[in-house]
């Protein structure tokens, strides 16, 4: 198929080489992202934070200051991307991430780190921006296997970046490994520049002297949209309200307390790496049977996984429930995404992409925010149970809203 014809059907002849380099790309820039969680309270108390409720809480503020700038400026930077094309968005987020977390090895202050940290989140999103090129310019047919491949990644580098941040300060210095995590951030911006082939962006058609319409009134049928907006906003809440009483919760499963911190650690990792392994399966098989079935049915199985997770009596039996849920819920991010591309206008792909990963922003800082306080008001096992009712209504929400929108397709090509 020529270059030409391959534009008119909507994506790009180079699709497999850009989803390698956004594969290999996000996968770098994310391990650098995450490799600072291990050593990152350590590295306060260098900067001058004393006590141990002053370091936690400017842990927690610098931490949390990338995802906080990340969700306001998605929307923009993917409405940016419609208009001047997507790879000058990743050109644009490499380059800024390289330089931020570079410097973020050189501060002298708390205040210079989460000034950072909030520069992070503002010039970043290689890895959404990354989800936006793939999503738009690979075949409508194939999008849900792509994305899929993309997610286990990002997964991944998740995955990684804290293990090496366990292994390399000791090594070579806190300071020296933000050094070499935004030369690595570097390596991604050289190939991003130079490998990535994108077609260019879609002309803007000719419009009257009226007010354009928005991206959002574009959109011909927006409950489709609705609908995954509030699931990817669901999977990263459910995702993150475990992790702030996972170790506590898993203290008291363990009999030998010096064990604690490695099997939280293997169950925070359990979930990912079931993940990893089943999102590219997942999402093919979703191109296969139905996006919008995949999301409902792994919505229904990690409502039920959460519901024995609440009554286990050993570490290793959560082990194994969180990496079942892992291996659920690998295929949501590429179908939500899959859905998305399906029910929108190309040339308004990036912006409500973009909202799209703003909404997953809020339920990462809504999740851990929630799960604490239920956590500590209401016990560990609300936690599971509460996240566990929230995944069934989610289930059901878009099972109703999926039937609905098929119902009215028929009536629709019957009175046509």
């Amino acid at each position: 198929m020529s270059e030409k014809s391959s534009e008119q059907g909507g994506y790009n002849i180079h699709w497999r080489r850009n989803l390698a380099v956004c594969f290999a790309g996000s996968f770098s820039t994310l391990i650098a992202m995450t490799l600072l969680l291990p050593f990152l309270p350590l590295y306060v108390e260098q900067l001058g934070a004393e006590g141990h409720a002053a370091i936690v809480q400017w842990s927690g503020i610098a931490y949390g200051a990338t995802f906080f700038a990340a969700a306001l400026v998605a929307p923009l930077w993917g409405r940016l991307g419609d208009r001047y094309g997507r790879k000058v968005m990743l050109v644009r987020a490499s380059f800024g991430m390289a330089i931020c977390m570079s410097l973020t090895g050189m501060v002298q202050s708390v205040w210079q780190l989460v000034l950072l940290r909030l520069l992070i989140g503002f010039a970043g999103g290689y890895s959404s921006g990354s989800t936006i090129l793939v999503a738009m310019q690979t075949p409508k047919e194939r999008s849900g296997w792509a994305l899929g491949v993309l997610a286990a990644g990002i997964t991944a580098g998740s995955l990684v970046g804290p293990l090496l941040g366990g292994l390399l300060p000791p090594l070579i210095g806190i300071r020296t490994t933000f050094l070499l995590s935004g030369g690595v951030i570097f390596l991604a911006f050289l190939a991003t520049t130079f490998l990535i082939k994108e077609n260019p962006p879609a002309p803007q058609p000719a419009v009257s002297m009226a007010k354009p319409k928005s991206g959002w009134a574009q959109i011909p049928d927006k409950r489709p949209i609705v609908a995954m907006l509030a699931t990817g906003m669901l999977l990263a809440f459910a995702n993150m309200s475990i992790e702030p009483i996972i170790t506590v919760y898993v203290q008291q499963l363990v009999e030998d307390q010096s064990k604690v911190t490695m099997v939280a650690g293997v169950v925070m990792s359990a979930a990912a790496l079931g993940t990893i392994l089943s999102s590219s399966w997942l999402g093919k098989l979703a191109d296969r049977v139905g996006h919008w079935n995949v999301v409902v049915g792994a919505l229904a199985v990690s409502a039920l996984l959460l519901i024995p997770q609440a009554f286990v009596t050993n570490g290793w039996q959560l082990i194994g429930l969180r990496f079942l849920m892992g291996l659920a819920l690998g295929g949501l991010l590429p179908c939500i995404t899959s859905v998305i591309r399906h029910n929108i206008p190309d040339g308004i792909g990036g912006n409500v992409l973009g909202l799209a990963i703003s909404a997953q922003y809020v339920g990462q800082v809504a999740g851990p925010l929630s799960g604490g306080f239920v956590g500590g008001h209401f016990g560990m096992r609300s936690v599971f149970l509460g996240t566990s009712l929230l995944m069934a209504l989610g289930a059901v929400y878009n099972w109703i809203v999926q039937a609905r929108r098929a119902r009215h397709m028929l009536i629709e090509a019957g009175e046509s």
